[in-house]
């Protein structure tokens, strides 16, 4: 029996087969985490897009941190050789912004409401940028995480969309062994992978969690 579940991977690629046969090449605002999990996704969709990534993850802290995964970001894409053009675009950090969203979620679980509000603001920069700028399509890398869930950021993404006028890109970049290849990659390129999505919170449950193990 059917649970009516989409497959978010499965409808990224239809939508890219039908972008191949009309040999036009979209713009697409790309938000991005890390390098580690850009290897991947940029591998896949440069031979369908003319991509713009933003880095906008004001959830990153320190921001000593949130500069340091910027230089890994802008090392991948001067090493890695990409199918079509890629362009970083400026972006300033905005911690004040995620601290505000988070206030009264401090202690909430990692993968709680906290996230899905952290989510909600990064997508909706996301949008906005590409609206401004007009772009065709936006989307995140975050969905190739095994611990994002994909559902819940497509289905920002589409709120999202929907509300900026700009199209949201189905995906779900862990599938097809995504996750597999962006490992592969950040041992390639030698890519500095942290062990927590960055912000003060996740930072503080995950040294808590190895103190009690």
């Amino acid at each position: 029996m059917s649970t009516g579940k989409r497959n978010y991977s499965k409808e990224l690629e239809t939508l890219l087969q039908e972008i191949e046969k009309s040999g036009k090449r979209p713009s697409l605002l790309l938000h991005v985490c890390c390098a580690p999990c850009s290897s991947y996704v940029l591998e896949y969709l440069s031979r369908y897009f003319s991509i713009f990534i933003l880095y906008y993850n004001p959830n990153i802290s320190p921001q000593a941190e949130y500069e340091k995964r910027r230089a890994e970001l802008e090392r991948l894409l001067s090493a890695m050789p990409l199918e079509g053009p890629v362009t970083l675009l400026p972006c300033d950090y905005e911690g004040e912004k995620f601290l505000e969203a988070a206030k009264g979620l401090e202690q909430a679980p990692e993968g709680g409401e906290r996230c899905t509000k952290c989510f909600r603001l990064r997508l909706r920069r996301a949008a906005e940028e590409a609206k401004l700028r007009g772009f065709e399509y936006f989307t995140t890398t975050l969905s190739i995480s095994p611990l994002k869930n994909a559902e819940l950021l497509n289905r920002l993404g589409e709120e999202i969309g929907k509300e900026t006028g700009v199209a949201h890109l189905p995906a779900d970049f862990k599938k097809k062994e995504g996750y597999k290849r962006s490992i592969e990659l950040s041992r390639e390129y030698s890519l500095y992978r942290q062990n927590y999505c960055g912000c003060v919170f996740s930072k503080a449950q995950r040294e808590k969690a190895g103190k009690e193990g």
